[in-house]
């Protein structure tokens, strides 16, 4: 059965069949989330013939965004957001309808990567997407010690400064900030001005025995030079405050970070700070001496890669190795991917272009996505993701797409 997925209707019936697949509390504020997640053009739908007569079979939604590659350039991305299926509708097809038309719909903008970030791990790998950052959650005690001996003096003229997230001029000086400092932290996604203004928005019902989002910025002679968000929990033990304050992302060059981190460790009535979003080669693990220098550290993924048109993709980025490798890949959802390519890198430019000659190596899209960003995939072989005619030819690939530092996570989409 043909499956068809046109752009939605109406927004009210778009909003409540995500509120019945997600199942969360149904806030007035809602119809504003929408409005600033998603544009009008940018949300899509499947009716089944014997679907459900009030809502959706489907849903997704695309955020316009933009993501920084190694090398340093920022390009146009295709956000995917908002993806669920009706509970009546699933196991017909309908998800793999609408992430096939979301592949089209992007390769004709000629937008060239589609990126996620995935409720459920098990899902997206099968449509081509691939794991491209890790993320760390780590916990920190009170007055956790960082040590930087080499950026102290850079350090010293920095100051902090503690505001409310939904203050005016809060949100466009956090996406200017990210926009100024993005190019040294590939891996970094920056959304719509409507984007930032959705983070600062909080309903009174998210509100409930919480303190509103702060944002604390670190500024050099009057300029913002970084920043993280923030929100504290009381907590008393034993007659002592032993609260906790949970940090999102951290934007920032390194001192910027370290003066960062040094003011959230030390708030007063915390016992504990919870870092939510630290990349896996984050400085503030050296400060600390090392995982074990945390009280408590979990990995988990962040923002999944799909290559939707892997000729343009292949030429975006830079490379910090030369390869010169036949790869045959293969690719269910985006058949023009399909297919025998060369793929080159030399002097820090790549090049993909079709070819008749032998595969040195077989695999699927998604083992290009998950090394795009240069997060490593040479194990990928080992673990028999991975077909080697030639020996030698994928560790030659896997080279040339890592990069010396591992990708920065992004901030949830």
């Amino acid at each position: 059965m043909s499956i068809d997925v046109r752009p939605s209707p109406d927004a009210a019936t778009y909003l409540a069949t995500d509120q019945l697949v997600w199942f969360g509390e149904v806030t007035e504020a809602d119809a504003e989330h929408l409005r600033l997640g998603l544009p009008e053009d940018q949300r899509f739908v499947v009716d089944l013939p014997d679907g459900p007569d009030d809502l959706h079979s489907g849903i997704y939604g695309v955020r316009p965004m933009e993501l920084v590659l190694p090398g340093g350039d920022l390009v146009p991305i295709a956000g995917l957001t908002w993806v669920g299926v009706h509970p009546d509708a699933r196991r017909r097809g309908v998800l793999t309808a609408m992430i096939t038309d979301h592949l089209a719909r992007t390769h004709d903008a000629g937008v060239a990567i589609s990126a996620l970030h995935a409720s459920e791990a098990s899902i997206y790998g099968r449509f081509g997407y691939g794991l491209a950052v890790l993320t760390h959650q780590v916990d920190l005690g009170r007055g956790t010690t960082f040590t930087a001996p080499h950026l102290e003096d850079e350090i010293a003229g920095i100051t902090t400064h503690l505001v409310t997230m939904a203050a005016p001029g809060v949100p466009e000086r956090m996406r200017a900030c990210q926009l100024a400092v993005a190019g040294d932290f590939p891996g970094t996604i920056i959304g719509t001005a409507d984007f930032f203004a959705l983070l600062a928005r909080e309903t009174p019902e998210e509100l409930r025995d919480k303190e509103p989002r702060r944002v604390l910025f670190a500024r050099r002679d009057g300029e913002d030079v970084g920043f993280v968000g923030l929100r504290r929990s009381h907590k008393w033990d034993n007659a002592r405050p032993s609260g906790t304050v949970t940090v999102g992302s951290f934007c920032g060059g390194p001192a910027a970070r370290l003066a960062l981190a040094r003011r959230v460790v030390d708030l007063d009535l915390m016992g504990s700070t919870k870092l939510e979003n630290l990349g896996a080669d984050d400085p503030l693990l050296a400060w600390v001496g090392g995982p074990r220098g945390t009280g408590d550290l979990k990995t988990w993924d962040s923002t999944w890669i799909r290559l939707v048109d892997l000729e343009a993709a292949w030429a975006l980025r830079g490379y910090e190795d030369d390869c010169d490798v036949v790869v045959e890949v293969e690719d269910r959802h985006a058949p023009w991917n399909a297919g025998r390519w060369r793929l080159t890198a030399s002097s820090g430019s790549g090049s993909a272009s079709r070819t008749d000659a032998p595969a040195d190596v077989t695999l699927d899209v998604a083992v290009l996505g998950a090394g795009y960003l240069g997060r490593p995939v040479a194990g990928l072989l080992r673990a028999g993701l991975v077909a080697e005619h030639r020996p030698g030819a994928y560790a030659e690939l896997a080279r040339a797409l890592r990069t010396s530092l591992a990708p920065e996570p992004s901030i949830g989409f």
